[in-house]
């Protein structure tokens, strides 16, 4: 049973379709709430929306993947579909995510960031248990290396220059190298 209805996305401020977009902008919002952009490593992502107002985001994927954090060695389960309510530092009522723990899989329902920052992140189970890791196991660096190299000619006022535009991860492109010709 799917918790967004339509009524609900009707309320939502944002709603985005495609792995795209949804993915970058679910990375951009952890970051604007202070928790680590890789704490929700989705793959093929349909949809993803917010409601500011309660703080409430979704995201709905094409089918459940398990993601391994190698730092910590950790293997964390997310479900076709994701929610949860968002503030400062903090995730909570989050509904389709597990990880494992030895031989077993415990439901997360809360994941916060200490406010002073002390570097770890917290995961909490329903019944109060919870656990630590550094923040840092759960960051992605921004991809600043090529993927595919593409060459445009800009023709300017003054002449004609020839740019180097590199594709970076998020299908964005940035320009690197600009030379006169």
């Amino acid at each position: 049973m799917s918790l967004i209805t339509e009524e609900l996305k009707a309320k939502a401020d944002e709603v985005y379709y495609g792995d795209k977009i949804s993915q970058e902008k679910t990375r951009l919002l952890l970051k604007e709430v202070g928790l680590p952009n890789g704490l929700l490593p989705l793959k093929d992502v349909i949809e993803c929306g917010y409601v500011k107002e309660t703080g409430f985001v979704w995201m709905k994927q094409k089918k459940a993947i398990t993601h391994k954090f190698n730092k910590i060695g950790k293997q964390v389960s997310y479900a076709k579909e994701v929610t949860a309510n968002v503030e400062k530092n903090k995730v909570k009522n989050l509904t389709g995510v597990k990880a494992k723990e030895v031989l077993i899989w415990l439901t997360l329902s809360e994941i916060y960031v200490d406010d002073p920052p002390t570097g770890n992140i917290t995961f909490k189970i329903p019944t109060g248990l919870s656990r630590a890791y550094p923040v840092n196991a759960f960051e992605v660096e921004e991809e600043e290396t090529a993927t595919a190299t593409e060459k445009k000619e800009v023709k300017e006022e003054e002449g004609v220059k020839e740019k180097e535009v590199r594709e970076v991860s998020n299908g964005g492109s940035v320009v690197v190298n600009v030379k006169e010709v």
